[in-house]
């Protein structure tokens, strides 16, 4: 698989093109970012152990070399309008979180033909983990929270809100996790480093804690009605250091190797553009409860869903 990878932020350093190093039948064809630096330092990373590559300053120069995919990690703002422009030249996109800054461009992207995958990679940790241990009936209740530290993660560009940047991943994962759609959201609490509620879905309910202020740690834990366990994951803490210092791998790349391999394999796991329209109207619904002191909301029904 001919990857291309729109954005050289810290997503594609880290996460990116270690996990395209270490996947089997894919190699990053070229690199797409206006900032020179940054192209260069993605382009050296891969040629020093993937081979030769095209690093290129524009999505319309790198969209010149054939491509089976191409990773849209460019800021949210610009998701819409890159992914567009990729549909138009007929090449399979993968979306970076969060789809979009709001509801409506969500559905645009969706929209799209061919509408693009989105990349919530922690379909391929936690639930990776998780999925075959839930049963396929019955009452779920889940605590899931994720938190790390922004300024230790180093963004060139992007500052996104706690729950866009954190809080998105957890929605798509009760999603998934539950196989339901979302029906309400209350007792949210949002503000710029932190966010918080409580998700009704078709069989489970959902409590959500995110942050991008504190020390990395992410925990989900899945009971039954009678609050008995069923399953729980943890990365992040003492035990990830322990995991660096003994060689293993970082969990961020492992999801993006899976994931990148999910979409060569077609493997139905990947989330699609409606699983972004979904998400983004949980993260609405969240904004509106918060702003009405907790109350709850219902989540708007997506495009698929309206009558």
């Amino acid at each position: 698989m001919r990857l291309g990878i729109a954005g050289c932020g810290r997503i594609a350093e880290r996460g990116y093109v270690p996990a395209a190093l270490a996947a089997e039948g894919i190699a990053i064809a070229g690199f797409a970012d206006p900032d020179p630096g940054r192209l260069e330092s993605c382009r050296a990373l891969w040629e020093r152990g993937g081979g030769e590559t095209i690093a290129v300053a524009s999505v319309r120069e790198l969209l010149a070399t054939p491509l089976d995919l191409l990773v849209v990690a460019v800021p949210a703002a610009q998701h819409l309008a890159v992914a567009a422009e990729v549909a138009a030249a007929g090449v399979p996109s993968l979306v970076e979180k969060p789809p979009a800054l709001d509801l409506a461009e969500a559905e645009k992207l969706a929209a799209l033909d061919p509408p693009p995958f989105l990349a919530f990679n922690r379909r391929f940790l936690q639930g990776a983990e998780l999925r075959d241990e839930i049963p396929g009936e019955g009452w779920l209740e889940l605590d899931l929270e994720l938190r790390f530290r922004r300024d230790a993660w180093g963004a060139h560009e992007s500052r996104d809100e706690a729950l866009l940047d954190a809080g998105i991943h957890l929605i798509d994962l009760a999603c998934h996790l539950s196989d339901s759609a979302p029906i309400a959201v209350r007792k949210a609490q949002v503000g710029p480093e932190r966010a918080g509620f409580e998700l009704e879905l078709g069989r489970a309910r959902a409590r959500i804690e995110c942050a991008t202020d504190r020390s990395h740690h992410e925990t989900v834990a899945v009971r039954d009605r009678a609050g008995q366990p069923i399953a729980r994951s943890a990365w992040g803490g003492i035990g990830s250091r322990l995991n660096r210092v003994l060689g293993k791998r970082d969990p961020l790349a492992l999801s993006l190797q899976r994931q990148l391999e999910a979409v060569r394999d077609r493997n139905p796991a990947l989330a699609t553009a409606a699983d972004g329209v979904a998400a983004m109207a949980v993260v609405e619904a969240a904004r509106r409860s918060a702003e009405l002191g907790g109350a709850e909301v219902t989540v708007a029904p997506t495009a698929e869903a309206r009558p």
